[in-house]
Formats: C-alpha cells, sequence, structure tokens
C-alpha cells in the first residue's frame, strides 16, 4: 500500500513538472486588419489587438492564418478588411492585448456573422 502510494505521488509530480507553466486561450471572432500594420480580434470580450503600427507585436504573429479570399470583407479598395478566425493565443487581459500567437484557422464568415455576441466590425 505505501509503496503504491509513493509510486503515485512521484508520478503526479512528474505530471506537474511536465505541464506548461500558462495554457494558451482559444479566442474566436472578427479577424480585423483595419489599416496597414494594424491587426486585431473583436470576440465577445472586446478587441484584443495583436499588432499596432509603430507599436506593440505579439510574439508569433507569424503564427497568424493569412485571410482566405472567399472569407474575407474589403472594406477599402486597397484591400484591408475582416474575416472570422480562431487563434490560439496568451493575452494580457488588463491591456487587451494578444502577446503571444500560437496558432490559428480561417473560419467561414458565416460563424461570425451568426454569433449574436460579436459586433459586426468596419
Amino acid at each position: 500500500m505505501r509503496r503504491a502510494l509513493l509510486t503515485l505521488l512521484s508520478f503526479a509530480a512528474l505530471l506537474l513538472v511536465a505541464l506548461p507553466a500558462g495554457a494558451a486561450e482559444n479566442r474566436c471572432g472578427w479577424y480585423v486588419n483595419p489599416t496597414p500594420g494594424n491587426w486585431y480580434l473583436s470576440d465577445r470580450d472586446g478587441d484584443w489587438w495583436m499588432r499596432s503600427q509603430g507599436g506593440m507585436e505579439a510574439e508569433g504573429f507569424d503564427n497568424a492564418p493569412d485571410f482566405d479570399a472567399k472569407q474575407y470583407v474589403k472594406l477599402q479598395p486597397n484591400g484591408y478588411g475582416y474575416g472570422c478566425a480562431c487563434l490560439s493565443v496568451d493575452t494580457d487581459k488588463a491591456e487587451m492585448n494578444i502577446t503571444r500567437i500560437y496558432s490559428g484557422s480561417i473560419l467561414p464568415l458565416s460563424r461570425c456573422r451568426n454569433d449574436k455576441a460579436l459586433k459586426k466590425p468596419g
């Protein structure tokens, strides 16, 4: 009995050491590029900035997905606009910033259009 308990405790300690310090959040919403160098994700909690021209840029910004031409709304003739996406990220909730992007995927526009918790971008 004692040996089994020690084995179990050792295994539990090993699992705790192997776990990452923080778990990434999965955030889904409007994926917006309104002007050059500016990017944010607008979800039910608000606008999460991931890049601002001349300012901050989330670590791993290159991991953000490229827009899908079929699932994209153009706001201006120069090509800026928005789509719908889910991103795996770390955030700074106090500043409403995405601090790190692990991965992401583009979703159909209908997913965001049908989510009543999201405000329409643009």
